[in-house]
């Protein structure tokens, strides 16, 4: 069974972390953090798929994707490194190497992550006087991992952190061990489901082979991270990288048997509760919205006219004005691609207490409009679609539109 505890980057044994305020951009606030682990980890990731990518993007892909073991993450926020040519690429390079020296670690063990403003080049003394100020902090407490998720947040109004624990067969065969999975992230405008926009950290020290840690990663991204979306724009800086110190006690998972399974499920949980801790907090948001489109002919069109629905601009409006307009939902699932009988599918609304049918048998249907207002006006909007023709299903998220969000983004650079 897979349990909810406390915590996040710091909840699985062998991970620190740290934080500290370098001055990057923001002043009177934690703008740098660290996670370290106590022996080399096995690492898996996913990027951008932006065709303009970040110098702390393109360092990451390389790392991660040789298979080496990684010991650290150096995160900033206020700048984000991209668009900075051969200057980015070589800050990289002297960054990884800063905490290699302090951290007495390899250079090619460093992974680094960026998040910010596009353009600027980041201030090397100071990204190199945050790593040694942070690298006296490490602390494996819970407090350490929620004030490294605070340190990375740009636009977010809330940190986000999430962290499970269950059960597996211990590696002497005699019981079993706890393994966790924590996490943290950041991520509240230019977020998209086109890989998983945002920066993401997980750990966990389930001893689990690399392979099995990459198709875990691979598999619950496309139905958590991918799943949500605030405003349409994929990010050039990207990045969710899952890290395994091993350190559990658990009897290594090799194979796709029980024990994988139980740990997937864990991995989706943390990647979908943060997920949607993200969409829940789009820039100027006011509503968290679900569509959750189900009987679908097929698993990839059911996950399309999900995202469709709640990636309309028209429809994130119309939750903003409260306006029960079902045209709007129609219109999106209409457009998405997919094919469909618009006489057969059925649209509902739902709150927390009631349900309103939006349309059946091709036509609008009479509904109150007093119970759809009020269902608007609660905090989480939930619309559903029966397709009628198959068994798949798929859940998408995102936020209402408010005029907040063009303030937050005419002066994003300020």
């Amino acid at each position: 069974m897979i349990r909810r505890i406390s915590g996040g980057i710091t909840a699985a044994k062998g991970f620190r972390a740290a934080c500290c305020a370098a001055g990057i951009k923001y002043k009177g606030r934690t703008d740098m953090a660290m996670i370290v682990g106590d022996v080399p980890c096995r690492v898996a990731g996913t990027f951008t798929s932006n065709k303009v990518k970040a110098a702390p993007v393109l360092w990451d892909r390389e790392i991660v994707e040789s298979g080496a073991p990684v010991q650290a993450v150096v995160v900033n926020a206020g700048i984000a490194n991209a668009a900075t040519g051969k200057n980015g690429l070589d800050l990289c390079r002297a960054t990884a190497d800063c905490a290699s020296a302090v951290l007495g670690v390899p250079a090619s063990s460093v992974l680094l992550g960026s998040t910010g403003v596009i353009g600027p080049n980041l201030p090397l003394d100071r990204i190199s006087a945050g790593i040694s100020a942070m690298a006296e902090t490490l602390s494996a407490t819970q407090e350490a991992g929620t004030a490294a998720s605070r340190a990375i947040m740009t636009t977010d109004t809330v940190n986000k952190e999430f962290a499970v624990t269950f059960d597996l067969l211990a590696a002497d065969g005699n019981g079993t061990v706890p393994v966790t999975l924590g996490g943290m992230s950041k991520g509240s405008g230019m977020i998209h489901p086109n890989m998983c926009t945002m920066l993401g950290y997980i750990t966990t020290d389930c001893d689990i082979s690399r392979d099995l840690l990459v198709k875990a990663l691979r598999t619950v991204v496309p139905d958590t991270f991918n799943m949500i979306t605030v405003d349409g724009d994929t990010s050039t800086n990207d990045t969710l990288l899952l890290l395994s110190s091993g350190l559990a006690g658990n009897r290594p998972v090799t194979g796709e048997d029980e024990s994988y399974s139980l740990f997937r499920e864990a991995l989706f949980s943390v990647c979908r509760d943060l997920a949607v801790l993200m969409a829940s907090d789009g820039e100027g948001a006011t509503h968290l919205v679900e569509m959750r489109v189900y009987h679908a002919d097929t698993k990839e069109n059911a996950r399309t006219l999900a995202r469709s629905v709640v990636g309309s601009s028209l429809v994130k409006a119309m939750i903003f004005g409260r306006d029960a307009n079902c045209g709007r939902i129609l219109c999106a699932l209409g457009y998405a691609g997919p094919d469909f009988d618009p006489a057969v599918i059925e649209v509902y609304l739902h709150g927390e207490k009631e349900t309103v049918c939006f349309y059946k048998d091709g036509c609008v249907q009479a509904f109150d409009e007093e119970k759809a207002a009020a269902i608007l006006a609660e905090k989480k909007v939930c619309f559903s679609c029966d397709m009628k023709m198959g068994t798949e299903e798929a859940t998408a998220w995102g936020c209402d539109l408010t005029h907040d969000y063009v303030t937050i983004n005419g002066d994003y650079r300020s």
